[in-house]
């Protein structure tokens, strides 16, 4: 878990930036200092109706020590917070989207400036994970890699972009998930691995929210692929 001594206010100004760069005050956000210099950041990314809290007991589970980059969806949906619009359940609104995706890939690299952060491994959940997934295929330079848990297929048709050269992705997906198609998980896998990402993809016996199987797996994953790099 997080200790709230360790939890810096994104309203006050970082030492050493005096002046945030605009791109950081585009989403509320927490940021926890890691303890460990070694340990690659999370970027802790929501589902719907969750803030910037929501996933920071999650990422110090799975990546004890690192620091915690936890921005809040920009977008309302009947009062309950997103990273996208959607125009149904399960549709979404891809311009919207790519618009969100790019703006969220500004504020990270913002960020990465102000609290003198690496390129973050995403930590995305349901809607966090979807928008994490467009980020690697719109923006790649903006991740070090992510664990996408219970995702989709950001776009119908994959955009171009540049290649995600070894980059190590954990998709996770519930075998009794209401929400999701099954092919999904299967198809994102396959779009991300055919641009050179190192996919591993797991099926846990839950539905569609968190379980104990994904915080095991997820940090499993992370410090074999991550810490142990």
């Amino acid at each position: 878990m997080t200790s709230p001594t360790r939890e810096t206010d994104a309203r006050k100004t970082d030492a050493r930036q005096e002046t945030p760069h605009p791109a950081l005050e585009s989403h509320v956000h927490r940021y926890v200092a890691g303890t460990s210099g070694g340990r690659t950041p999370l970027l802790a990314l929501h589902g719907t109706g969750g803030d910037e809290t929501d996933l920071l007991p999650l990422a110090g589970l799975v990546a004890p020590q690192a620091a915690i980059l936890s921005p809040r969806g920009a977008v309302l949906e009947n009062g309950m917070p997103r990273f996208f619009r959607r125009l149904a359940e399960g549709v979404f609104d891809e311009a919207d989207l790519e618009t969100r995706t790019h703006a969220l890939a500004d504020f990270v690299e913002a960020a990465r400036a102000h609290y003198g952060l690496p390129a973050p491994i995403a930590l995305g959940f349901s809607n966090g994970a979807n928008i994490a997934a467009a980020m690697l295929l719109l923006r790649p330079e903006s991740l070090s890699g992510a664990i996408l848990i219970r995702p989709m297929v950001p776009f119908a048709e994959p955009p171009a972009s540049s290649p995600l050269d070894q980059v190590p992705v954990l998709v996770l997906s519930g075998s009794m998930d209401p929400l999701i198609a099954e092919d999904q998980p299967a198809r994102l896998a396959a779009s991300l691995s055919a641009r050179g990402a190192v996919v591993e993809r797991r099926t846990v016996p839950a539905g569609h929210g968190l379980s104990q199987a994904d915080v095991t797996l997820a940090r499993a994953w992370y410090e074999r692929e991550v810490a142990g790099a």
